[in-house]
């Protein structure tokens, strides 16, 4: 089986009516079977392709589970509550949705004998204390969020030792790209987009010399879909770009390509904002064959020109 082909594949993608689900479930056209499992609270059924078959429900819900993952060979699984700042308000209800649904997931898997690919997050790593960050860097989540994405690592990696079960676990850094609406996990990227766009300030906390490792949304698509093929199990991946930019210049890329009035404006420093965050990709690259492919700009343009579209 080549690299990333899925063909005669049944595949079942969790969350893949929301942003980074529906682009996997668009981009698995040569799979036998794609089905949907979600429960549209944040995402949206127009994002599902006419081909897939959609199980609308909660993944903690033991019949759609059940149904939706019969004879499967592949789960994707990318449902979770994702926002950190509601895991701080609600942890019990985080723990439930990231890491008990995780956990059914796992079992459905084993009994299965299906390969599970789960999306985990470098909120896992806290505040690094060096960048590239690898994984084996040291792990200190800062919300329940990190946590729970960190214990579901660990679970991935216990059910593949216990259970010879195939496990693969991508920590995503910052994710962007076409779908992806402003909100408060989509990142800075959609809400400068949507500042600019606008005519409104584009806002930076702090000085805006913080840096991150923005990956467009094709790339992570090619690391699920090789994490789906690849012999390299038990594993976990950094999924980025492995290069950084900062905020400040991730604004004025924005403020160039939008060709906007908007003014860059500077406000309050975020408590507990992360420095710095770029990942080291070298074990993806040298176990999935990962090779992130679009740059900062090219994935802004496409992003810009979706939102531009959307929203007129």
């Amino acid at each position: 089986m080549r690299s990333g082909e899925l063909t005669d594949q049944t595949v079942v993608i969790t969350g893949g009516a929301g942003f980074i689900g529906s682009h996997l479930a668009t981009a698995l056209d040569s799979a036998s079977g794609v089905r949907i499992l979600d429960d549209l609270t944040t995402g949206q059924r127009e994002n599902i392709p006419d081909e897939a078959i959609l199980f609308e429900g909660d993944l903690r819900d033991e019949d759609t589970l059940v149904q939706a993952t019969d004879e499967i060979d592949i789960i994707f699984h990318e449902a979770a509550l994702v926002s950190v700042q509601q895991s701080i308000e609600t942890p019990l209800t985080s723990h439930e949705i990231n890491v008990d649904g995780t956990l059914s997931l796992l079992e459905v898997a084993r009994k299965q004998d299906a390969r599970i690919v789960l999306a985990s997050s470098a909120a896992i790593y806290g505040h690094p204390i060096h960048v590239p960050i690898t994984e084996v860097h040291s792990k200190n989540p800062t919300s329940p969020y990190g946590l729970d994405k960190l214990t579901i690592d660990h679970y991935a990696r216990l059910y593949h030792d216990l259970y010879d079960l195939e496990t693969i676990a991508l920590r995503y850094f910052n994710v962007y790209g076409p779908g992806q609406v402003a909100g408060d996990y989509s990142g800075v990227i959609s809400v400068f987009i949507d500042q600019a766009l606008s005519g409104e300030d584009i806002t930076v906390h702090g000085d805006g010399d913080q840096t991150r490792d923005f990956v467009f949304i094709d790339d992570v698509v090619q690391a699920n879909r090789k994490a789906a093929t690849t012999d390299a199990v038990g594993e976990v991946y950094n999924i980025g770009t492995g290069e950084s930019i900062t905020i400040r210049e991730l604004a004025e890329l924005i403020q160039d390509i939008t060709d906007t009035n908007s003014d860059i404006v500077h406000t309050e420093a975020r408590t507990g904002d992360i420095d710095h965050s770029e990942a080291d990709i070298s074990k993806a690259k040298e176990h999935l064959d990962y090779e992130p492919s679009v740059s900062i700009r090219e994935g802004l343009e496409q992003t810009i020109e979706w939102y531009r579209i959307h929203k007129e």
